[in-house]
């Protein structure tokens, strides 16, 4: 275990080589029952604008659109169906970016607003032209205040809550570091909301399944989120090789505090086991599954081999070539995610077939292989 010493020498190291950040604010830390709490967005504002005078690019994910909206409407309570979520969205959104706007100029800051869901950002050209937009942005001096398209978003298309499309920014624009703030100073080796003796956990050097199971009993008060999809967001990010905090977004000075290397919230160190492109490919939603055997499984997790069509048992959904699908096990395990080089019904009429005869059943062949390796992602157990 490090010592305090060693944490804040180690934090400090880390924080000293930070150019670009992504700031997450949840729902917990910008809202009250009200609306929306404007003394700590200028709060976290002010820090903000620091950085930048720091020449410090900056990418904030900021929730608070439908608490926002039902201020506007003088609702009290959250409605649950999301036709009326989605409205409330688009009652609010305005309001947020226009204190944003307001909270940023007084620094003579710029803002630009960015909304996105995840089928924007499906295909590799759209992808590139979303990330091209954001270093555009920067570029300018531009601070991109991002938040997912709640007015337009259905299931299909959701990245989930604001945490995982912090995660998804922070891996497109690599960035230096994630900063997820909350109403929690960290994670804590149980609930303090429950228990008073909880200790916060200041350095996380690797989430195994005891730091997951952590976040299970760590529901956050308000949002989607809470502390489960943060931790998941943080072993996904860091695996990229980039760290992430978790720290309380309405204590002053909070962003400051972490880039100087106090001792507050929680960090959970980079890993570096995954290159960003394989990032981009595991964050896809996918068309439809290929359940391949045995033989398969071992080429693709031990032997870092492409999917090719004798390994295949059975194809499900539709999907086109270029398509994300899931490669999964006979029972229903996901093994990998990976873009495919033939259509649904063209695997259909391969699968269990050696390359070579892929010509004599499709009268073509473009590929020896239905899923290369390079586009080809193994998920984690």
């Amino acid at each position: 275990m490090l010592s305090r010493e060693e944490i804040i020498n180690l934090r400090k190291s880390l924080c000293k080589r930070v150019r670009r950040l992504v700031i997450k604010v949840g729902s917990s830390v910008i809202t009250t029952q009200s609306g929306l709490n404007v003394k700590v967005i200028e709060q976290l504002v002010t820090q903000i604008a620091k950085l930048h005078n720091q020449g410090k690019e900056v990418i904030l994910v900021s929730s608070g659109a439908i608490a926002a909206g039902m201020r506007k409407m003088g609702l009290k309570q959250r409605p649950v169906s999301l036709p009326q979520q989605q409205a409330l969205a688009a009652i609010g959104q305005s309001d947020l970016i226009r204190i944003y706007e307001e909270a940023f100029a007084i620094y003579n800051l710029k803002v630009a607003q960015v909304l996105l869901t995840r089928d924007g950002l499906v295909d590799r050209h759209r992808y590139l032209n979303a990330r091209h937009t954001f270093f555009s942005l920067l570029h300018w001096g531009i601070v991109p205040i991002v938040n997912e398209n709640d007015t337009v978003a259905v299931e299909e298309i959701k990245f989930g809550d604001n945490d995982f499309l912090a995660g998804f920014i922070t891996a497109m624009l690599e960035a230096d570091l994630l900063i997820l703030l909350t109403d929690m100073n960290g994670l804590y080796n149980h609930d303090p909301r429950f228990y008073p003796e909880a200790k916060r956990l200041p350095i996380i050097e690797k989430i195994d399944k005891k730091i997951e199971a952590l976040g299970k009993t760590t529901p956050s008060f308000l949002g989607r989120g809470g502390i489960a999809s943060k931790i998941k967001v943080a072993k996904d990010i860091t695996a990229v090789g980039i760290p992430v905090f978790i720290a309380k977004g309405d204590k002053p000075g909070i962003i400051n505090a972490i880039l100087e290397g106090e001792d507050v919230g929680t960090l959970f160190l980079p890993q570096k086991t995954q290159r960003l492109r394989k990032h981009w490919l595991a964050s896809l939603p996918a068309k439809g599954e290929l359940v391949i055997d045995e033989g398969a499984i071992k080429a693709i997790k031990q032997n870092g081999k492409s999917l090719l069509p004798s390994g295949i048992k059975k194809v499900k959904g539709q999907f086109f070539a270029g398509d994300p699908v899931y490669c999964v096990g006979e029972k229903g395990e996901r093994i990998a995610i990976g873009l495919v080089n033939y259509n649904s019904t063209e695997v259909e009429k391969i699968k269990g077939l050696n390359t070579k005869d892929i010509i004599k059943v499709l009268g073509y062949k473009g590929y020896d292989e239905v899923i290369h390796r390079d586009n080809l992602c193994v998920l984690e157990d």
